[in-house]
């Protein structure tokens, strides 16, 4: 049976080396980079799967205040929308969760897989406007609450980040600017966070020093991957954008393939 005990020696310079590059990432993409940390910390860094998801919880929210603060600044943050996102989010991981008990682990993914599929190719149909600007009424409100339930739902399921869903959404349904989309994501990812390090708190399934180490490094690099983001034209920040989550598909494609179905 798997324990939730941290290495016994860590890698610290592994772990910074990590927040390293989680930062740019989160800054760039509009991630809070567990997509990133939690492979890295099972299959790098010795941490048993338990204790690796507490950890990127705990570690993705310094770098995505730094990211938000960054974007604020430029006025690319929707604080409502971040809002309706949070709250759609909220119920939808434990409904993730319970599913997670119920599906096929193997069908789910392969469902995912084929949905980031068809994110990809949008994302080469659809260039994001800078100055596009979404109105939130009453029905664009419950969209965006379905959106963040959606995302919630994959997240309890899969354990990944709602950075890849909700900013290639934002910009392809929404016609929402592509700045504005990923430090809108930034902001609910810091809800998420900090709700589900509570928990793991509790539970005692977090690293903390591990946690503030890729945290405070990512923090550092935070601001650079924003820079990034607002220095590439929107047409090729679509083609980064989709190179990574084509990164995503194959590290679920090793995923789905070196495991027994279920």
């Amino acid at each position: 049976m798997e324990t939730s005990a941290k290495p016994a020696s860590r890698n610290w310079f592994g772990l910074v080396l990590l927040g390293l590059a989680v930062g740019v990432s989160s800054g760039l993409f509009g991630i809070g980079g567990g997509i990133i940390i939690l492979p890295a910390l099972v299959y790098l860094l010795g941490y048993k799967t338990r204790i690796a998801v507490g950890t990127s919880l705990l570690a993705v929210i310094l770098p995505s205040i730094v990211g938000v603060i960054s974007y604020a600044a430029e006025s690319n943050v929707n604080l409502l929308m971040a809002a309706l996102l949070a709250a759609g989010s909220i119920f939808g991981a434990p409904i993730g969760s319970w599913l997670l008990s119920v599906l096929p682990q193997r069908a789910v993914q392969w469902g995912f897989i084929a949905f980031m599929i068809i994110v990809i190719v949008s994302l080469f149909l659809v260039v994001p406007s800078r100055d596009a600007t979404v109105d939130i009424d009453i029905l664009t409100g419950v969209a965006l609450v379905a959106l963040g339930l959606f995302t919630g739902v994959m997240s309890g399921l899969l354990g990944i980040g709602g950075g890849v869903i909700v900013v290639p959404l934002l910009v392809v349904l929404f016609g929402e600017s592509d700045l504005v989309a990923k430090g809108t994501s930034l902001l609910m990812v810091i809800a998420t966070g900090i709700s589900g390090t509570v928990s793991n708190v509790l539970r005692k399934n977090v690293d903390p020093a591990g946690a503030l180490t890729v945290g405070l490094s990512a923090a550092i690099m935070t601001p650079l991957g924003v820079w990034t983001a607002h220095a590439l034209a929107p047409a090729i920040a679509n083609i980064v954008f989709a190179a990574f989550l084509a990164i995503v598909i194959v590290r679920m494609l090793v995923d789905v393939l070196s495991c027994p179905a279920k």
